[in-house]
């Protein structure tokens, strides 16, 4: 077994196609709800305007600034991975930049999560970026650094194959073999949501969703 510190580990399985595809139909705050509203990662900006990411966490720990492991992990990713990185949350020295993007893409990475600061945000706007700041100060490149082991990222433990959804509302991460269950559960809660949408639509002042709640803590 390899000591922490230096751990190296071969890149994981990626999500089926029809998985994935599904998973771009159905937003964060329906997952979130039915994961107990505990899950996902919070203080991270969404820096693309356009695009949703879903695809399957390649995850990265670096010492926070240094961005030398991340050169390893491009070489290893696969077509679907998103290259999830726990940076320490550190805010001085941008991990990634336009040059590591494009490389990315190129190899098919389909979207960034980055637990510390980027640079060149423009290079993101249609490419699925999520940070925690911008620094125009770049990366160390000493290491040490870990791939595909677990890590920490705006406060939730991410493992190597996770799949990562991300939209406007923010970013959840959960085991490939929740998928199909969650799928089903965030439909049932799009088409509650649909028909309570309707009920609002009638105008009438007293809503059967909303008394619900009140009768249920006492309030009349």
């Amino acid at each position: 077994m390899s000591i922490p510190g230096s751990r190296i580990n071969p890149a994981p399985r990626v999500a089926p196609e029809s998985v994935v595809n599904a998973l771009r139909n159905v937003v964060t705050p329906h997952l979130s709800d039915n994961m107990g509203r505990l899950v996902g990662a919070v203080g991270l900006t969404r820096f693309n305007k356009t695009g949703k990411l879903v695809g399957t966490a390649f995850t990265v720990k670096t010492r926070p600034g240094d961005n030398l492991i991340l050169y390893k992990a491009l070489m290893m990713m696969q077509p679907g991975h998103v290259l999830v990185v726990d940076g320490g949350g550190e805010q001085h020295n941008a991990l990634v930049g336009e040059l590591i993007r494009l490389h990315a893409e190129q190899n098919g990475c389909v979207g960034f999560v980055i637990d510390g600061a980027i640079r060149d945000v423009g290079a993101f706007e249609s490419y699925p970026c999520y940070a925690r700041s911008i620094s125009h100060r770049g990366p160390y490149k000493d290491g040490p650094g870990e791939l595909n082991v677990p890590v920490s990222i705006g406060g939730q433990v991410v493992n190597p194959g996770d799949l990562v959804v991300g939209d406007e509302d923010g970013l959840v991460f959960f085991p490939q073999e929740c998928a199909e269950e969650l799928l089903g559960l965030a439909g049932k809660h799009a088409q509650k949501e649909q028909d309570i949408q309707g009920e609002i639509a009638t105008g009438r002042r007293e809503q059967q969703w909303i008394e619900k709640f009140l009768h249920a803590k006492g309030i009349a």
